[in-house]
């Protein structure tokens, strides 16, 4: 099958996608929606806009754009597109008229922006009405797509899952105690966080929960791997407890294992997620997590089995949990039981196997 991923941008999940689809039988063809300089994988052929990129800030060149992906379809004839967000890459392969069509959410498309106004309700119903076959990470995001009228006997549920063999608390633990050695934090208590210093991902009410908690514990650290648009805000909100915070900026893949083993918590305070896969990474090296009492963290983290919950948004909560946690003698049964879980439900390349399935489906709906 000649198969055409049409994502945004390209990101590490981008890449993962690709690399796995070059693996395959399928003949893969990438586009772009927006500019930027991708890292395509060998096998795969990286498609350019014809005659330039539409003005995306403006929505009524958004059928212009349609229109050029049609001209550029009618020149490369794949047999499917696989394609997201919904109101980007899928909205514009519906708007070309384009079948077989398979619409792969990216988590807050659908349960964040795709509420956020009229036109995004829209597009939202529009896009979904023309798919053919819906990928969604999490029954959360199912559920929504049945609420705007998607056939939930089309659609499949694609946790996208992580490398168990790298991130794994065996491929951890040298650089984890070389970590703690330099910081000088070998006998404290490290909670790790590495989602983006966006408002979504709560982690300024990371911030001042873990400047109240460490006020009361001594022995709390925060490992805060990222950065962000909230970047000035995060580190004036811990400049009390700075001497507390080590701030390495974004890790790389062979840095996230030594990172995530080096934890004894991994916190994500985020407030609008699908199965994310930095939450499925630790759980994978062996990481009792800390999330938000959210619909799509709730369908991996069951309370005193692989980890805990604290009220979204609630600093207070938040604050509670953690010396609460820091406090507790028995994490590396909950560590045990997060690795049991990952095998059992995390696993790349068992997912990944539900996506090929879902192209063939889409193949007999299209």
């Amino acid at each position: 099958m000649r198969v055409l991923y049409f994502t945004e941008r390209d990101t590490p999940h981008d890449q993962r996608f690709l690399g796995a689809l070059s693996g395959t039988h399928h003949q893969v063809l990438a586009l772009r929606q927006k500019e930027c300089q991708p890292d395509t994988p060998t096998g795969v052929t990286e498609l350019a806009w014809p005659e330039g990129r539409p003005d995306w800030t403006d929505w009524r060149s958004w059928q212009a754009g349609a229109d050029k992906l049609a001209d550029l379809l009618d020149s490369v004839q794949p047999d499917l597109i696989h394609a997201g967000p919904v109101q980007g890459p899928a909205l514009i392969s519906a708007l070309a008229g384009f079948h077989p069509l398979v619409t792969m959410s990216w988590g807050s498309d659908l349960l964040l922006r795709a509420e956020r106004s009229p036109w995004m309700r829209h597009a939202t119903r529009y896009t979904l009405g023309h798919s053919d076959v819906f990928l969604a990470d999490c029954q959360a995001v199912a559920n929504q797509a049945v609420r705007f009228g998607f056939d939930a006997h089309r659609m499949a549920i694609f946790p996208w899952g992580v490398d168990l063999e790298h991130f794994s608390p065996e491929n951890g633990p040298q650089a984890a105690q070389a970590l703690r050695a330099r910081l000088g934090w070998a006998d404290h208590f490290i909670v790790m966080c590495n989602r983006t210093w966006d408002r979504l991902y709560g982690v300024d009410v990371l911030a001042q929960a873990f400047v109240r908690a460490s006020q009361q514990e001594p022995a709390l650290r925060l490992l805060l791997a990222g950065d962000g648009p909230l970047s000035g805000q995060i580190k004036d909100l811990l400049n009390p407890v700075r001497g507390k915070v080590h701030f390495p900026g974004w890790l790389d893949r062979a840095g996230l294992p030594g990172a995530y083993c080096a934890a004894n918590l991994y916190v994500s305070p985020s407030h609008c997620d699908g199965s994310s896969v930095s939450l499925l990474e630790a759980l994978a090296c062996g990481r009792p997590a800390l999330v938000s009492d959210i619909p799509s963290n709730r369908e991996w983290i069951i309370p005193g089995e692989v980890g805990e919950l604290f009220k979204d948004g609630d600093v207070d909560s938040l604050e509670s949990q953690l010396l609460a946690i820091a406090a507790r003698h028995d994490l590396a049964g909950y560590g045990k039981r997060a690795r049991v879980l990952a095998e059992s439900r995390a696993d790349w390349e068992q997912n990944f196997q539900i996506c090929l399935a879902a192209y063939q489906q889409a193949a007999a709906f299209g």
